[in-house]
């Protein structure tokens, strides 16, 4: 075997290496790129000169919100200065002022300070039981990640840190910093190797193209074409790509349009008449409340659609049910209520809109967008989010259709295994709630409502066919295809993650 300058020196290098080197060692100490070491190894553990074993590792990768709180340092030892410096008692009413936390970050450091020792809460007051504590274990770790940024577990013991200690700690906190496992890969001379190093090595030049020059001078015959190998590694590239939540939505859009779908679009201000009561969802629903709805105060109305008698169908839909063989919801209907200005609060809105622009044709539209309410932000809920709503407008359309329709979108999706359990809506009946299986926690994980809009929705809209309806959230779907554990990476991801990102799965 007639090997490469940069085969020889890996081979000559492992002689003084009985114990095995490490391939990034390796590359260091002969000062050659660590792919072409790399590249080197697999070639010559293919013609049995030396043998490559993997070894895994850990290596933590400190996220910004982590640098955060080092920086702020931890909120629960904020809080702890601050009870201390209110003379060992402090009212939780004055904690946000004394401390620069929100209430919800105050709230959810109570159990760290009592995790700690540090502190109890009794009552509507923090007590103080411990005065400036030593650094715990965790705050240890990200002081130490905040000076490299990431670094492997082993060589955070080496530091002397106490990663065992450190890491449960941070587990309760997902968003701070990142676990990895990944591989270090160890070579080794085989005894095939120390024989050709015995009897001498040739070598040969390996180009990677055959120029003009190699033939005109006829240095060609003594050359060797380098061969491409495509499981070799080499160094990362990150190209430009779609962000990770973009590729989902695109590829609803094209899974739905793939389905004869015909994609359809509407305001992100809606009145209140197209976002509820065209739904039948009574006017005193919780939902409708300001505490879950974004309301705007301008502009404050809306004008109602201009067919009069469309509007009064619903309102008598409302009020006694009207032609539609129900009795409503039994109150008289406010017409200034119905005028409201929203954000919308689904993408129903925009389907029953089109339901109520041609009722009679048979068709099926889609519309995926941006929807608002008043959630409080964790790790699963935002106050804005993306939904893909769906309907089916056709004569002989069955409750059967709706889970075949939606079976064979996550199907498409890379979701095989699905269900449907019964559940109430205001304006399906029949209805379903979907559930997916999340395959990494062996769990399943809602997505979103399904139903047949009742007749109170469709016929003083016009329309006397049945019509299957959807609503299914997207986030969570790629939370799920990205293995991501809170909403907020989708929206405010480190640049290693997005890096990271392949751009086919």
């Amino acid at each position: 075997m007639r090997l490469t300058d940069e085969q020889a020196r890996v081979l000559q290098a492992l002689a003084d290496a009985p114990e095995g080197e490490r391939v990034d060692a390796l590359a260091a100490r002969l000062g050659i790129d660590q792919a072409l070491v790399a590249a080197a190894a697999v070639r010559m553990q293919e013609g049995g000169l030396l043998r490559i074993e993997e070894e895994p590792y850990e290596e933590i990768v400190l996220r910004p919100e982590g640098k955060r709180w080092v920086e702020l340092r931890f909120p629960e030892r904020r809080i702890l200065d601050a009870i201390w410096t209110a003379g060992g008692r402090l009212s939780m009413a004055e904690a946000p002022e004394r401390t620069g936390l929100s209430p919800k970050e105050i709230g959810s450091s109570l159990r760290w300070l009592a995790v700690r020792g540090w502190a109890r809460k009794e009552g509507a007051t923090l007590e103080g039981l411990l005065r400036d504590p030593a650094p715990e274990p965790d705050e240890r770790l990200l002081e130490e990640l905040s000076r490299r940024g990431r670094a492997t577990t082993e060589e955070l013991r080496h530091a002397g840190l106490p990663v065992e200690e450190a890491l449960p700690l941070l587990k309760g906190r997902g968003a701070w910093c990142e676990q990895r496992s990944k591989l270090h890969r160890r070579l080794f001379l085989t005894e095939a190797g120390r024989s050709a190093l015995e009897r001498g090595l040739e070598t040969v030049e390996e180009v990677n193209q055959l120029t003009p020059e190699l033939i005109a001078s006829g240095r060609w015959r003594e050359v060797r074409l380098r061969a491409y190998d495509v499981r070799l590694l080499t160094e990362p590239v990150h190209p430009g790509k779609r962000h990770p939540l973009q590729r989902v939505l695109d590829e609803t859009r094209r899974v739905y349009l793939e389905m004869g779908f015909q994609e359809i679009v509407s305001p992100l201000v809606e009145s209140a008449f197209w976002d509820f009561d065209a739904l039948f969802q009574p006017q005193d629903h919780p939902a409708r409340e300001m505490q879950d709805t974004f309301y705007l105060e301008r502009p404050a109305e809306a004008p109602l659609p201009p067919d009069a008698a469309l509007v009064d169908r619903v309102r008598r839909a409302h009020e006694d049910g009207g032609e539609t063989g129900s009795i409503g919801w039994q109150y008289r209907w406010d017409e200034a209520r119905a005028r409201r200005t929203v954000l919308r609060t689904h993408t129903t809105a925009t389907t029953v809109r089109a339901l109520a622009a041609d009722p009679t044709t048979p068709r099926r539209v889609f519309s995926v967008g941006r929807v608002f309410r008043r959630e409080t932000i964790d790790y699963k809920h935002l106050p804005i989010f993306y939904q893909v709503d769906g309907i089916v407008i056709d004569p002989d359309a069955s409750f059967a259709n709706l889970l075949g329709t939606l079976g064979a979108f996550y199907r498409k999706m890379g979701f095989p295994q699905f269900q449907f359990r019964p559940a109430f809506f205001p304006y399906t009946e029949p209805s379903v709630e979907v559930y997916i299986w999340y395959e990494r926690r062996s769990d399943w994980v809602e997505m979103g409502g399904a139903g047949i809009f009742r007749p109170e929705v469709t016929e003083p809209l016009g329309c006397k066919a049945p019509v299957l309806a959807w609503g299914l959230g997207l986030e969570r779907l790629a939370m799920m295809r990205y293995d991501l554990t809170d909403i907020r990476d989708l929206y405010f991801p480190d640049t290693e993650w997005l890096k990271g990102v392949p751009l086919c799965r």
